[in-house]
C-alpha cells in the first residue's frame, strides 16, 4: 500500500511535495488577522503599564515633600532640642534630588509605553517600539513579560511589513 504525500530519501515526496515547503494550511489573511490581534493586545498592555508607572511614580512625591521639610528646617526647631540639632539641609536636597529623578525617570518610561501603545496601533515607528520593549525588560516581572512578548511579536516578518505602510481603515488597523 502506497501512502500519498510520503517522503522519499531525498526529501521529495512521491506526490511531488518538497519536505522543506510549508503546508499551506490556513489562508494567508489569517496571519494578518493574528498579527493585528497581537498588536492590539500588546497595545492595551502597554497602556496599562503606562498607567501603573504613572501611579508608581507618584510615590516619589513623598520623598520630595520630606526633602522640602528637611530643607525648610521645620524639624530642627521642635521638642526642646535647640536650633541646629536637626539633619543638615543638604540631606533634604538629597531627598529632593533622588525623589525627583526617580519620579521623572518612571514618568518618562510611562510616556514611552504610552507612545509605544499608540504607535503600535498606528503601525508606526517600529524601532522605537522595539527599543521600549527591550528597555521594559528591566522592570521585573511585568515589564519583562511585556517586553519579551512585544519583542517576539515585533520580530515577525509579517509584523515588520505592517509598519510604515499606508493602509485603509478597518479591523486590521486597530
Amino acid at each position: 500500500m502506497e501512502i500519498k504525500g510520503g517522503f522519499g530519501l531525498a526529501g521529495v515526496g512521491r506526490g511531488g511535495f518538497n519536505a522543506a515547503m510549508q503546508d499551506p494550511g490556513l489562508p494567508p489573511h489569517y496571519q494578518a488577522m493574528q498579527d493585528a490581534e497581537h498588536l492590539k493586545l500588546l497595545g492595551i498592555f502597554h497602556y496599562v503599564m503606562a498607567g501603573l508607572q504613572v501611579v508608581f511614580g507618584c510615590v516619589f512625591i513623598i520623598y520630595i515633600v520630606m526633602g522640602s521639610v528637611l530643607v525648610s528646617g521645620a524639624l530642627s526647631s521642635g521638642s526642646g532640642s535647640g536650633p541646629g540639632h536637626g539633619p543638615p539641609p543638604e540631606f533634604g536636597w538629597l531627598f529632593i534630588l533622588v525623589g525627583g529623578c526617580a519620579m521623572l525617570l518612571i514618568w518618562a518610561m510611562a510616556v514611552a509605553h504610552f507612545l509605544t501603545a499608540r504607535w503600535m496601533a498606528e503601525r508606526r515607528n517600529w524601532t522605537f517600539c522595539f527599543v521600549v520593549a527591550c528597555i521594559s525588560c528591566i522592570s521585573f516581572p511585568m515589564g519583562t513579560a511585556l517586553g519579551v512578548f512585544t519583542i517576539i511579536v515585533l520580530q515577525r516578518p509579517s509584523v515588520k511589513a505592517l509598519f510604515g505602510q499606508q493602509r485603509p481603515g478597518g479591523y486590521l488597523n486597530s
